[in-house]
């Protein structure tokens, strides 16, 4: 009896431990939302991993009242803010406006360089062209007022006007594309209404890039529509597992490194955009692959002062990754607080590595 009482009590022991550690990790998540990774660079791993770290609180809360133990109140109190924060990640219903009578229709897609499409007809030679027609012609489909494109990578033979003139007459386009002797890398809007101003920015020490187009959505309004790619994680899901499978310690060295000069760089490049939108006169919306999840830095830097069209519009998960599905969301539509969300979609097609973002926003 006696030592039966005693693995009892070492059970319960551990058990509250492992609930400690885990509501405390739940807690470093919502600690990532305001520290600047320049600063504290692991910080983006907690915020990354919200949706697991949420989910074993959840089981432990379970587990915890199935046993009658007051021990559920640590997994309760660390779950309690996660109630504001998972509709970031899924939304049980849409709580959309109604069209209004200027409503525009914004899609925002990083197209992989349209190398990356998941079918077998985008294998291969020739691959690349066909994913290409098929990601125009899905564009073209939607019928959308505004497009934003990120990682446009034209071969070298290719004009990069002449490109998107020929397979958008009806849109004007302003873009930015480093170029090398491979070809033309970068960023694209396209845009119906008429362009009054564009501009680039550009980080240091990398090929990502913001651009902006200022658009006259009527006469006497013109709209900053701000189109980033930020720094990316650099890291090959690929290389990552196999550096864990093998125990490679030199590759997973290698690997943190990485994600750490990227980790660290991003919050430059959300400070930058982030300074232009502040200097702007104009009604700001800012748009793409923020390569960063709802729970980071960078998601919350760039809300500031406007609304997420998931949040408001969305319904089910609004996961844009398709690898590690529901879980990463890193492409945004982020407009003024005081228009309104329409609607919201990530339709599941095989073009790219990403699905696409379209929404619908009211400007008044």
């Amino acid at each position: 009896m006696g030592r039966n009482r005693h693995e009892t009590s070492f059970g319960s022991i551990l058990a509250r431990m492992l609930m400690l550690l885990s509501a405390f990790l739940l807690l470093l998540s919502y600690a990532s939302m305001v520290a600047n990774p320049a600063k504290a660079w692991y910080m983006t791993i907690f915020g990354l991993l919200f949706v697991p770290f949420a989910i074993l609180n959840v089981v432990f809360l379970v587990l915890a009242i199935r046993r009658s133990s007051s021990s559920f109140l640590i997994p309760l109190l660390a779950l309690m803010p996660s109630v504001i924060f998972i509709g970031r990640y899924f939304q049980f219903s849409s709580g959309a406006a109604e069209r209004g009578q200027e409503t525009v229709k914004i899609l925002t897609y990083n197209v992989g360089h349209f190398a990356l499409g998941r079918s077998a007809e985008f294998k291969g030679e020739g691959g690349r062209a066909v994913c290409a027609d098929s990601v125009v012609n899905f564009i073209l489909a939607q019928n959308a007022d505004i497009v934003c494109l990120q990682e446009v990578n034209l071969p070298g033979e290719f004009d990069v006007a002449r490109f998107f003139e020929k397979r958008f007459p009806d849109y004007h386009f302003g873009y930015f594309m480093y170029v090398t002797d491979k070809g033309s890398y970068g960023n694209v809007t396209l845009s119906k209404f008429p362009i009054e101003g564009k501009g680039k920015l550009t980080f240091d020490k990398s090929s990502n890039l913001a651009i902006f187009t200022d658009l006259k959505v009527e006469e006497g309004t013109t709209l900053r529509v701000y189109n980033c790619h930020f720094e990316s994680y650099n890291v090959s899901l690929a290389r990552l597992k196999k550096s864990v499978v093998d125990k490679d310690g030199e590759l997973m060295w290698e690997t943190e490194e990485k994600m750490k000069k990227s980790i660290k760089r991003r919050p430059e490049q959300v400070d930058k955009v982030m300074s232009d939108i502040e200097d702007c006169s104009l009604e700001a919306i800012a748009v793409g692959d923020f390569n960063d999840n709802p729970m980071s830095y960078t998601y919350n830097r760039l809300k500031k002062g406007r609304k997420d069209s998931f949040v408001e519009a969305g319904k089910g998960f609004g996961a844009t990754y398709s690898f590690l599905w529901p879980f990463i969301r890193i492409d945004y539509v982020l407009y003024p607080s005081h228009f309104e969300a329409v609607s919201h979609s990530v339709p599941h097609v095989p073009y790219s590595d990403h699905y696409p973002v379209i929404a619908e926003i009211n400007l008044k």
